[in-house]
């Protein structure tokens, strides 16, 4: 699976200059920037519609951050598209002290022609749950879109999420990107835009048992 990041420039200005072949193409939140719902139905601005033409043009599955605005309710999301067609918005679900941007309902997994991706939104990617329930639910791996990227966070997060749930983790921000395999190390790295990683599919699965208290079953009797 042939990724591709694209973490500087706007959606436009990457469109005109990308040029290698890629199954995947994951955008920052600087590619489109604020999205109105209300405008974009009424067709005066057409963000999704550039997203779903370039996903058909190069046939593959687009995945971009962007701002976006229902009535005034600001979320951070992530549209996703693939050969030409909206396969939907994916918001962040987390707000973390009464931020700027509400949180939206549910995470979600996108089955692709390059297999099952969930999308984690910007600051979801601090809440281990979210990574863990898309490795749960048959994600093959985690598209984590953010923001700007921290002193060494982000990575020791990829690192770990990819570790604890199995699934490599692809993590796109501003002027850098970055992906983690499920062993825990970063398999790939770069600050150019656009840059390319080919993903391997690694799928482990491991028979664990606990013991522990509760889930006490009464006997039924004997008729």
């Amino acid at each position: 699976m042939r990724i591709c990041f694209v973490t500087d420039g706007s959606f436009s200005e990457y469109t005109e200059r990308a040029a290698g072949a890629a199954d995947v193409v994951i955008c920052g939140f600087q590619s489109l920037g604020e999205v109105s719902y209300e405008q974009e139905l009424r067709g005066e601005t057409g963000y999704f519609e550039d997203v779903a033409i370039l996903s058909r043009e190069k046939k593959c599955a687009v995945f971009a951050g962007c701002f976006t605005n229902a009535r005034g309710i600001r979320r951070k999301s992530v549209v996703a598209a693939e050969r030409g067609r909206i396969l939907g918005v994916s918001d962040m679900v987390n707000r973390i002290d009464g931020g700027e941007y509400r949180a939206g309902a549910g995470v979600k997994i996108f089955d692709t022609a390059a297999g099952k991706l969930g999308v984690v939104v910007a600051e979801d990617f601090y809440f281990p749950r979210i990574v863990e329930t898309l490795s749960v639910c048959g994600a093959e791996a985690a598209v984590c879109v953010f923001e700007q990227f921290g002193d060494a966070l982000e990575q020791t997060l990829a690192r770990a999420h990819a570790f604890f749930c199995g699934i490599p983790v692809l993590l796109c921000g501003y002027g850098y990107a970055l992906a983690a395999d499920v062993g825990g190390k970063i398999a790939f790295a770069s600050a150019r835009s656009p840059c390319y990683y080919d993903l391997v599919r690694e799928q482990e699965y491991h028979i664990v048992e606990t013991r522990r208290r509760g889930f006490f079953k009464t006997r039924r009797k004997e008729f």
